[in-house]
């Protein structure tokens, strides 16, 4: 069902890879509430997806970035309001990539080069797409911009890996920038703690089924699904959600605050 939430709102996605994506099932709600965007992804993920496919659908431009290149984001921004006839109203930043994980390297051996090119991509990114949407003065006042993220940046899941400093420091950005985005340009700075959630990328992880099944047994309201964490994103760049900024926001069915579910205890009874 569609409200036309979104009617006359433009904006950027970043991260579409393929139909199992938050980013795709974003962008597929944000068409269908009425608002129009351009999709972005580095060169070689839109080599692996089928972005292309998603553009068609939503009528979309594709703009080809690397979130780790100050020069690809600022022509990334301004191509962006070129297309769409003027200043953005809501960015989603769905990016995430760990060498260490995709290697194999435990996270008491890390490889550093790994480590530093999982962070440049994964969490210092969202500050260089915000320093380029802030310096070209690109977002329309009331604006919002959201980042999707994990509950390992406060909490210890072993296998997690590095990807858990990742969020933390995407986390600890979306504070920072929000303030002064919030101040001085009145744009709104969040992120989503999101369920496992078995995309592309969340599949990667090791012992990522088993996980998933316990945090379904673990939250009251089970798994959030990634059609429903497009839905929730939606809420986010509204124009009914006006007053939230720089917050850590948990879409996991309660999971975050559960200690134990009835479930879990009878398996060790």
């Amino acid at each position: 069902m569609a409200y036309n939430l979104l009617k006359g709102k433009k904006g950027i996605i970043f991260g579409a890879l393929d139909s199992n994506s938050i980013a795709w099932k974003t962008a597929e709600r944000v068409h269908e509430e009425g608002g129009t965007f351009v999709l972005t992804n580095a060169p070689i993920a839109m080599r692996m997806g089928q972005i292309n496919e998603l553009a068609e659908k939503t009528g979309s431009q594709i703009v080809p970035a690397d979130a780790t290149s100050t020069e690809d984001l600022d022509k990334l921004v301004s191509q962006s309001m070129e297309i769409l006839g003027g200043k953005i109203d809501f960015v989603l930043h769905s990016i995430g990539m760990s060498i260490n994980v995709r290697k194999g390297r435990h996270y008491t051996d890390q490889n550093y080069e790994f480590s530093h090119k999982g962070w440049d991509v994964s969490a210092l990114s969202f500050h260089r797409v915000m320093q380029s949407l802030y310096k070209a003065d690109a977002m329309n006042e009331w604006g919002s911009i959201v980042a999707l993220t994990y509950m390992a940046a406060q909490r210890s899941f072993p296998d997690y890996n590095d990807m858990a400093d990742n969020k933390a420091y995407l986390e600890s950005v979306a504070r920072s920038f929000g303030y002064f985005f919030g101040k001085e340009k009145k744009v709104r700075v969040n992120t989503i703690s999101q369920s496992p959630t078995p995309t592309t990328a969340g599949q990667g992880v090791k012992g990522f089924d088993g996980f998933i099944s316990y945090a379904e047994q673990m939250s009251p309201l089970g798994n959030a699904t990634a059609l429903e964490c497009a839905d929730y994103t939606l809420t986010l760049f509204s124009d009914l959600t006006k007053k939230v900024t720089m917050q850590n926001l948990f879409h996991d069915g309660g999971f975050s605050n559960t200690g134990v579910s009835q479930e879990v205890m009878e398996k060790f009874q």
